[in-house]
């Protein structure tokens, strides 16, 4: 038996308390589920801080977009869960975030997860694996995410990409990557026929088109590193890394796979929020408004 939906009230939800459909969240087909794990990071910390400061900034957001000149959520609306006290070892919390993206998927909604670290992608992948053959991960990060475990912990954020790969029917897209281990790219090497990675370090050069053509016609889950973006754009995070994204570069990835693909699902992880910096709060909530609207307006 599905979960039941603890729906979160306007003044505490996502986006402007007061538009247009915040009294009636069952009828959304958006749900985000706010989940900040925080339990295997390795540097800087706040993960867990994540979710309630994307939530808090989305209220500033200005609900119509230039770009799509309509106010985007009108057309598919928006609810957001009220946050669950996570579960511990680091499994259970994966075991009980897949029983939510579960009871969402299950009302007919998509799934945005707001994270929390990024070993918690693994849990809402094997939910749509189950209902979605051939799902394609695509997967924007600094990191690789390939071990096979970090610091004693299998599930390590440091080790979200292999783990979501345990399922044989899964293929991953990574794009923006530009920090990986030896033992990484072994990995990737002798996997080349599931993993395709696009170097960061070539992003003057990319096709984008070109680069999410196999994301065609498939169901897509997205996971979205919020470490993608270049350190001196997004300092908030546990390794703001150099040499990464701009927000631009990135939308036009997300918008292109959207296009492209079918996206079922998505994930925003790794904000660790900076007390009074709240820019990198709000190009996260920014962020987390533009992957719903690509994928559902």
């Amino acid at each position: 038996m599905s979960l039941k939906l603890d729906y979160l009230p306007a003044e505490e939800g996502f986006l402007d308390p007061v538009r247009a459909d915040a009294s009636d969240p069952a009828s959304a087909r958006a749900v985000v589920i706010p989940f900040g794990l925080e339990a295997s990071v390795s540097y800087g910390g706040g993960t867990a801080a994540g979710p309630a400061a994307i939530l808090a900034a989305s209220h500033q957001l200005e609900l119509y977009d230039d770009e799509l000149e309509c106010e985007p959520y009108l057309r598919y609306g928006v609810a957001a869960l009220r946050e669950p006290a996570i579960a511990r070892p680091v499994e259970a919390a994966l075991t009980q975030l897949q029983g939510l993206v579960e009871a969402v998927l299950d009302a007919g909604k998509f799934p945005f997860v707001l994270g929390g670290e990024h070993s918690l992608t693994v849990a809402p992948v094997r939910a749509l694996a189950a209902r979605h053959k051939e799902l394609v991960v695509l997967h924007l990060d600094a990191h690789a995410d390939l071990r096979d475990g970090y610091q004693g912990e299998p599930f390590s954020h440091a080790a979200a990409m292999r783990r979501v790969l345990d399922d044989p029917n899964v293929a991953l897209v990574s794009a923006g990557i530009r920090a990986i281990s030896k033992e990484e790219v072994a990995f990737y090497q002798a996997n080349r026929d599931r993993i395709t990675i696009h170097w960061a370090k070539d992003q003057a050069s990319w096709d984008v088109a070109a680069m999410l053509a196999p994301l065609e016609r498939r169901p897509v889950y997205l996971t979205f590193d919020i470490d993608a973006l270049d350190a001196s754009v997004m300092p908030a995070t546990g390794t703001p890394t150099p040499g990464g994204l701009s927000y631009g570069a990135a939308l036009e990835i997300v918008r292109r796979a959207c296009k492209t693909g079918n996206v079922v699902g998505a994930d925003l992880v790794e904000l660790a929020p900076i007390k009074g910096l709240h820019a990198c709060d709000y190009t996260a909530a920014a962020i987390a408004y533009k992957i719903l609207s690509y994928a559902l307006a």
